[in-house]
């Protein structure tokens, strides 16, 4: 009986990571769930778990290279915004080990870092993007209230993200702004879509209307809107990530403005699988079996909730002290 392709996820403590586990369990992959942290949820939810040092350690890509080589993995799902860059820069290492990373290319992950790059590179290519000021630009002025200022670089959830509607609030601001961009406020549905691409060609997109709470998903809605599905077709074709792509956007009457990309999987990865759009599956069999993504999205609401999980004591210690942990009946997220 053939093994079971191994495929990694790093990051699985967080929603992105753990958003992965989910839509890969009970798929033909067995999953090697990393962590820098033995308290990480998803490390108690795989036959095979390892701890990893952070993104910024310099003994970080030679940890996980070594780790990812001796579990036989065929794959790499980054679940942290912190290691696309690393990584982008360095899947020529993996690669010649066998493994590929699924992340895109570094111009790509900068691209989606960079919120002035952003809307830059989306305009120069006929996408519609709210319209956007670099507050570090000399002579750079505030838009017109109400707007929103988020940080240029990095930021995640609503962390650092500032709705401005008029001259009070930007009085009682107490950041500097010339770490930020100002972006027009756009009124309207606001929309996650996940797309699954390789080399330019867009193999599939899912939309999906949410609800926010602190920054992510509480409630979504697959839909069907052939307006929101194309322009994030055009944001593929202008940008060509790699796998996964998630793409955040506001319809004000009747055009789409996108705001935000982010070329890796989602906190809502988990949501889309369960509505008939499994991207970390489709890119697993696509990239380890050469099976051309197939879905079929399901229109309905799913709703979130906490969920508690159990693990024995003599677990956590086993993991803290030997930074790896091997069992064969782990639990389900």
């Amino acid at each position: 009986m053939a093994q079971p392709i191994r495929v990694a996820v790093s990051g699985v403590g967080g929603g992105v990571g753990q958003s992965i586990l989910k839509a890969l369990q009970g798929t033909e992959y067995d999953v090697l769930a990393l962590d820098g942290h033995p308290l990480a949820t998803g490390l108690y939810t795989t036959n095979r778990a390892r701890l990893v040092p952070r993104p910024t350690d310099p003994e970080f890509l030679d940890t996980v290279l070594g780790i990812c080589r001796s579990e036989n993995c065929r794959l790499f799902f980054p679940g942290l915004d912190t290691e696309l860059r690393p990584l982008a820069d360095n899947t020529e290492r993996f690669a010649e080990h066998g493994i590929t990373v699924v992340v895109s290319s570094p111009e790509v992950v900068d691209i989606g870092d960079n919120k002035f790059r952003t809307f830059s590179v989306l305009r120069e290519h006929g996408v519609a993007v709210p319209e956007t000021v670099d507050m570090a630009a000399p002579g750079a002025r505030f838009p017109a209230f109400p707007f929103v200022l988020k940080r240029r670089e990095g930021g995640s959830r609503s962390k650092d993200v500032y709705v401005v509607r008029n001259e009070r609030d930007l009085t009682e601001l107490t950041v500097d702004p010339a770490a930020f961009v100002a972006q027009e406020y756009i009124e309207g549905d606001e929309f996650t879509c996940g797309s699954v691409s390789f080399d330019g060609d867009c193999k599939g997109v899912i939309v999906m209307r949410r609800t926010l709470r602190d920054g992510d998903t509480y409630k979504a809605f697959a839909v069907r809107d052939e307006r929101v599905e194309d322009e994030v077709r055009k944001v593929i074709g202008a940008i060509k990530p790699f796998g996964a792509c998630n793409v955040q956007l506001r319809v004000r009457d009747g055009v789409p403005y996108v705001f935000e990309i982010n070329a890796r999987c989602s906190g809502t990865t988990a949501a889309r699988a369960l509505c008939g759009f499994n991207e970390p599956l489709m890119i697993a069999d696509y990239l380890c079996h050469g099976r051309e993504p197939e879905f079929r999205v399901r229109e309905q609401t799913v709703l979130r909730y906490w969920k508690e999980l159990v693990v024995p004591n003599e677990l956590v210690d086993e993991l803290a002290r030997h930074g790896s942990l091997y069992r064969s009946a782990p639990e389900q997220l």
